[in-house]
């Protein structure tokens, strides 16, 4: 339990007056002020760190303002109650990553209720699948529909899969660098009960027997969990996360924690660089990288990514898999790293937008462990459909693309959508919405930054992590409030814009779609769209109505199956298959 300073304390009492005076007792804080000054200073304090009207004058241009002589000088007599302040907050003692703060985000306004679509008769149709694999390796890139109906019929076992998967794991990570902890004695085990299961006519759905890949910021007990940095690589939890407990209920069984760049940003983590297995050459773009890697190197049919500003989107466009970012409080976080608490998100990377549906599935629930924990039911629809849901668009979203990136576009024509064109501006900068999500990054890894353990990660670009951490710590507190507040613009916006229209299609980065989503909640579907040459998979992103991911699924996987480039696979000269264990083709 963290400490609380003892207010009997001389210095205590010196931070208990200094902090009414900061709440506007002015009066007060004018003699305070003067007490404090003929105390000795505090510990940490010399003659040389003491704050004067030119301490305040330099730090007008960090905060973007400027104050006359006459301000700083009465400034710098009442100073030390906010710095009393922050010393009182300090000594309360290291918070835990897992405390959400006290003001909880929700994606609905006040006089919003959830949206949800009707697609009932999706329970009486079942898309019909190859009764078994016909090659060696045809399960490597199998969907999970399609697995799933060979396990119920024998045709393969849970740990012909399992075993099969650790294999490839082990060979693609040699050049991939995706994967930081194969968990292969327990995957086997649960595999045969599983397996022992299926013989006993007994499912657990959809799920049942898969093997799939986990962001390594999710809590598995006895299992490292890095968060892909090293002052946590040694890190070993003593309790699985919600979604592990989930997932391995619905029977899905974990093989690998995957890489992702520390702290969940890029692809940079203390192993290396997680690669793109359509090139190598390049890294996959993160921060779920690992996930999105092992998934487009056909070694699990699914994983788990996590999204806060780009984080499923961005790895699934760089290696052509699919990826789906659910409504913001629909996917519990317990037990994940937390990096943003009101902008942070779970969902699955899989091959085919039915599976991410059937995934979802699977997490969907409400968890008194999250704050932001909603309960919305979902059912994961398993027909396409398209034919008259009204899409928006921005023609300028596509306009640095050649004709061909409008693929998407025509095929949803084709399939019976009406798509509206209509120019779709914000009402300001989004970049501005980024000010509440380095905050709550620096707030979340503060010890790490004080400690200066930032020193230790690989990454240390004036973009990474260590150097956005520190001089977020001169963001003024009136900054994030404001940018709090214009994120209530954008949710009213984004209400509007979607207002007569089911989804809105667009390249992945367009118009800042992808930061404005993050931080209002709303639901993105990416999935492949075609190629710009042999190694650069395309994408398009679908966005949704909050917690109608049901809709964009249908809208997703009717666009999927009519531009037909989903089951391209990437060579992988490097991946040397025969060493892994043959499923044969069942005769």
């Amino acid at each position: 339990m963290p400490s609380t300073p003892d207010s009997s304390s001389p210095a205590s009492r010196r931070e208990f007056f200094g902090a009414l005076g900061a709440f506007g007792l002015f009066a007060s804080t004018s003699a305070l002020a003067q007490q404090a000054q003929s105390e000795p200073p505090h510990e940490s304090e010399s003659p040389r760190d003491a704050i004067t009207e030119s301490t305040i004058e330099q730090c007008e241009r960090l905060a973007g303002i400027q104050f006359t002589p006459s301000e700083r000088l009465q400034m710098v007599k009442t100073v030390g109650g906010q710095l009393a302040l922050f010393r009182a907050r300090a000594r309360f003692g290291e918070l835990p990553n897992s405390l959400a703060p006290a003001q909880v985000f929700r994606v609905l306004l006040p006089h919003e209720s959830v949206r949800l679509q009707d697609h009932a008769a999706d329970d009486f149709f079942t898309r019909r699948q190859p009764d078994a694999p016909t090659s060696i390796d045809s399960p490597d890139f199998a969907t999970i529909e399609q697995l799933s109906v060979w396990i119920s019929t024998g045709a393969v076992t849970s740990r012909q899969l399992v075993e099969r998967s650790l294999a490839r794991l082990r060979i693609a990570n040699a050049s991939l660098h995706c994967v930081i902890t194969l968990v292969e004695a327990q995957a086997l085990r649960e595999a045969d009960v599983l397996d022992a299961e299926t013989r006993a006519g007994k499912t657990r759905g959809p799920l049942h027997g898969i093997p799939y890949a986990l962001k390594d910021l999710f809590d598995t007990a006895n299992i490292a969990t890095t968060w892909g940095a090293e002052p946590w690589r040694d890190r070993v939890p003593e309790i699985d996360a919600a979604i592990v407990t989930r997932l391995r209920e619905a029977g899905a069984v974990l093989v690998a924690k995957t890489a992702l760049g520390a702290l969940a940003y890029g692809d940079i983590w203390f192993g290396g660089t997680c690669r793109n297995p359509w090139n190598i050459g390049e890294g996959s773009s993160g921060s779920s990288a690992g996930s999105a890697s092992a998934v487009a190197a056909g070694c699990v049919p699914f994983a788990i990514g996590t999204e806060t500003l780009g984080s499923i989107v961005s790895p699934c466009t760089r290696c052509g898999t699919t990826g789906l970012r659910p409504t913001f409080g629909r996917v519990s976080r317990h037990g994940a790293m937390a990096l943003c608490w009101s902008w942070d998100k779970v969902g699955p990377i899989t091959r085919s937008v039915i599976d991410t549906g059937i995934v979802l599935e699977a997490l969907n629930g409400q968890d008194n462990r999250d704050a932001s924990s909603v309960a919305v039911p979902f059912k994961a629809p398993r027909m396409p459909g398209a034919k008259g849901v009204r899409i928006a668009y921005d023609n300028r979203w596509f306009a640095d693309r050649e004709e061909k990136s409008k693929a998407s576009l025509d095929a949803l024509a084709q399939c019976g959508a009406t798509l509206i064109e209509r120019e779709i501006t914000p009402p300001c900068d989004a970049s501005v919405l980024i000010t509440s999500l380095m905050c709550e990054a620096a707030a979340a890894f503060e010890q790490l930054t004080r400690s200066n353990a930032d020193d230790a990660l690989t990454w240390q670009s004036d973009e990474a992590w260590p150097n956005a951490f520190r001089q977020t710590w001169f963001v003024p507190a009136i900054e994030l409030v404001q940018a709090e507040r214009v994120r209530r613009v954008f949710m009213e916006w984004m209400r509007g814009v979607l207002a007569d229209c089911e989804a809105l299609i667009l390249p992945p980065f367009a118009g800042d779609l992808l930061t404005i989503t993050n931080a209002t909640g709303h639901p993105t579907l990416v999935l492949r769209e075609g190629f710009e040459n042999a190694q650069q998979p395309r994408s398009i992103t679908l966005i949704g109505h909050p917690f109608d991911e049901a809709t964009l699924l249908k809208i997703g996987s009717a666009l999927e199956a009519k531009l037909q480039v989903a089951s391209r696979q990437p060579e992988m000269p490097w991946m040397n298959a025969a060493d892994a264990p043959a499923i044969l083709p069942h005769p």
